[in-house]
């Protein structure tokens, strides 16, 4: 078992930066490929980062977002840049026990609660 605990949300003007954080309980944390998600009102969860072995982004936030991890910490951040508009969401921490990054939901053991992004034009 683990636990995951996002923070770092809030409003947000276009072209303004978040840094997201996601700490995390219960388990070794090392054991665990990370990823962040988000989902926006009225649309299917999407996979925007991950973390095992190498990292790997969804294209619509390539360039703009970095998603790292402290294990030291048990902590998994996503520095967000440049943000747009379409980058409103609620976003979430996730941990998985395969090791490689998969980009679909049902991959994934492990949620955190979410936190809320929003960014105005």
């Amino acid at each position: 078992q683990v636990q995951l605990v996002e923070s770092g949300g809030g409003l947000v003007q276009a072209g303004d930066s978040l840094r997201l954080s996601c700490a995390a309980s219960g388990h070794t944390f090392t054991s665990y490929t990370m990823a962040w998600f988000r989902q926006a009102p009225g649309k299917e969860r999407e996979f925007v980062a991950g973390i095992g072995w190498i990292t790997n982004y969804a294209d619509s936030v390539k360039g703009r977002f970095t998603i790292s991890r402290d294990n030291a910490r048990n902590t998994l951040n996503l520095q967000m840049n440049d943000l747009k508009p379409e980058d409103t969401a609620v976003y979430y921490c996730a941990a998985s026990g395969f090791t490689m990054v998969l980009t679909t939901p049902t991959g994934y053991n492990y949620w955190g609660q979410g936190t809320q992004v929003t960014v105005s034009s």
